[in-house]
C-alpha cells in the first residue's frame, strides 16, 4: 500500500506515518519544511518520498496530484492546516485567506482529484482532519471553526454519496479536540485545554478510517463535546466556545 500524508513534518502528520510505516505502508510525504521531511525519510522503515509544497497554494496542490497520479496510490491523509486567535475585526485578512487556502481549498482539492482515480479503481481510502471546531461557531477563532465545520459537512456529505453507490472506496473526517502539538504555538495563542497525544489520535483516526467509519472522534472529551452541541441550544455552545477561545489570546 502507498499513502500519501500533508502537513507531514510534525505532530499528527508525523504520527500518521509513523504508524503506517509500522504496518509497512510505503509514503509520500509533504510539508513546507525540507529539513523536517529530510529527518522523516531517514526515521523511517519503509519506502518514503519527499516532496515539499505549499499547499495553500493551489497550483502546488494540482502539483502534487499530477506528480503522484500515475503512482496508484491507495490512502490520501489531508493533515495539513494552521490556525489564526483574534476577534474578526483584528486578525490580518491575508493571514486569514492563507488559512483557508490551507485548510479548506487544499482539502477539497486534493480531496476530489484522488477520488476520482479512487472510484474509477472502486479502492481507496480518504481521511480529512478537521475538529471539534467544526461542530460549532467559534468567536476568536471565527475563520478557523468555519473552515473546520466546511471540512466535517463536504467529507459526510461525500462519503454518503459513495455510500448510496455501493462503493468501497471510504472517506473519514478526523474531529479531534486539543492535540498536544505545536499548532497554538504557531497561531501564537495560549493552550487554554490540555490536549491528547498526536500519537493517540493519529490512531484512533486511522482505526476509524479502515473500519468504515464517516465521523472519528478520538477521545472522551471529543465525544462529550460532540453530545453537547448537538442537543445544547447554538447561542449557549457559542458562548461557551466564547470564554474557551478568548482564553487562547493571553
Amino acid at each position: 500500500m502507498r499513502a500519501l500524508i500533508t502537513g507531514a513534518t510534525g505532530g499528527m502528520g508525523q504520527a500518521f506515518a509513523l504508524l503506517l510505516a509500522k504496518q509497512g505502508v510505503d509514503l509520500v510525504l509533504t510539508g513546507r519544511n525540507v529539513e523536517k521531511l529530510k529527518q522523516m525519510q531517514k526515521k523511517l522503515d519503509t519506502n518514503v518520498q519527499i516532496i515539499p509544497a505549499d499547499l495553500s497554494n493551489p497550483k502546488a496542490c494540482e502539483m502534487l496530484y499530477e506528480t503522484l497520479r500515475q503512482q496508484n496510490m491507495d490512502i490520501v491523509i489531508n493533515n495539513a492546516g494552521v490556525g489564526v486567535v483574534g476577534m474578526f475585526w483584528e486578525t490580518a485578512l491575508k493571514q486569514e485567506l492563507d488559512m483557508l487556502s490551507l485548510n479548506v481549498e487544499a482539502v477539497h482539492m486534493l480531496t476530489k482529484l484522488f477520488l476520482k482515480d479512487f472510484r474509477k479503481r472502486n479502492h481507496g481510502y480518504i481521511l480529512n482532519v478537521s475538529s471539534s471546531a467544526g461542530f460549532g461557531a467559534g468567536p476568536c477563532m471565527a475563520s478557523y471553526y468555519a473552515g473546520k465545520s466546511y471540512v466535517l459537512r463536504l467529507t459526510q456529505a461525500i462519503a454518503e454519496e459513495l455510500r448510496q453507490e455501493k462503493s468501497n472506496v471510504k472517506v473519514a473526517v478526523l474531529c479531534a479536540g486539543p492535540v498536544d502539538t505545536d499548532f497554538n504555538r504557531n497561531a501564537n495563542a495560549v493552550s487554554a485545554v490540555k490536549g491528547i497525544s498526536p500519537k493517540k489520535a493519529a490512531k484512533e483516526g486511522l482505526k476509524g478510517l479502515f473500519r468504515g467509519k464517516t465521523v472519528i472522534l478520538p477521545d472522551k472529551g471529543t465525544k462529550l463535546v460532540y453530545l453537547m452541541q448537538k442537543h445544547l441550544p447554538m447561542h449557549m455552545v457559542t458562548a461557551c466556545n466564547y470564554h474557551i477561545q478568548k482564553r487562547k489570546r493571553g
